[in-house]
């Protein structure tokens, strides 16, 4: 062999070995979008929630966690939404109440203690025992993430806001075999009406949205909003709105994908038909 080939040949071998590590890491990072993909459509319907209108406070990152995704929002550091899935199990529990945590993935360090003497409760956006009975302990584990958590006041956290996941997972789940949820919390229209009344960082809500989706040929929806200042007491129902009106205290659209004509359907209305609200309405909550 002569020499001017076997240098060709030396010098081919670390090009083949780079052209085949980076064929691993091409198809190894498809692999990876189309796995988030494939879990982030398992979490959501119709699209994940956008903005109608940019502007400086609508940025914010999809934080993926075993169970939901939360639209986590770096500049009123609080998630702005957070999207779920829960279905009917045959035997609905959960284990042990985890301890809170930090998120590092969130860009401001938001303690567990940093809510003590506020007289704000860090309120679960997903909810701790829908979310482990039906998704499981790894998943229950990431509801005590601090990223899914936003400033309510003990009357709200404690026995309105509670009463309603409870009425999601014990009365809607089984009902309708599954539910599909977004939730989060409501802010003053002007961000600078509202920028200094925070717990630490974390910027305090003014109120809060559940919105609850039957997904079918022909969805059901049901919609509330929750202000802070409840007695905790009040019929449920005295919080039913329309899905188009907390769209445009959020300024969020939370179905992008629902074509036109189904939206303005779904959206528009207020109508508890066919969810047996009435029965649950005026129930307490599982710890009063």
């Amino acid at each position: 062999m002569s020499p001017r080939r076997s240098f060709l040949l030396r010098r081919g071998r670390p090009l083949r070995r780079f052209a085949i590590s980076l064929l691993f890491v091409a198809v190894g990072t498809g692999l990876w979008h189309f796995q988030a993909r494939e879990l982030r459509d398992s979490l959501v319907w119709m699209g994940v929630p956008v903005w109608q209108q940019v502007s400086p406070t609508s940025f914010h990152r999809v934080l993926s966690n075993d169970g939901f995704l939360v639209g986590w929002s770096d500049v009123r550091v609080n998630p702005l939404w957070v999207s779920y899935r829960l279905q009917a199990v045959e035997d609905p529990r959960s284990g042990p109440r985890p301890g809170f945590r930090r998120d590092w993935r969130a860009l401001w360090p938001i303690d567990p203690e940093s809510y003590f003497g506020s007289g704000y409760d860090r309120g679960h956006l997903a909810p701790n025992y829908a979310i482990a009975a039906v998704h499981g302990s790894r998943a229950q584990r990431d509801t005590f993430l601090m990223s899914n958590m936003s400033p309510q006041r003990p009357e709200l956290n404690r026995r309105l806001w509670q009463r309603l996941e409870e009425a999601v997972m014990d009365h809607f789940v089984p009902r309708f075999g599954a539910v599909q949820v977004i939730t989060g919390p409501v802010f003053p229209a002007r961000f600078l009406d509202n920028v200094f009344n925070r717990v630490g960082l974390v910027e305090v809500p003014e109120a809060f949205y559940k919105i609850i989706v039957v997904p079918a040929e022909r969805p059901l929806a049901l919609a509330f909003l929750m202000p802070q200042g409840v007695r905790g007491d009040e019929p449920l129902d005295d919080f039913l709105v329309s899905i188009d009106e907390i769209e445009a205290r959020t300024g969020l659209d939370f179905f992008p994908n629902l074509p036109m004509p189904a939206a303005e359907v779904l959206e528009g209305r207020v109508s508890a038909r066919g969810w047996g609200l009435e029965e649950v309405a005026h129930r307490p909550g599982r710890f009063e």
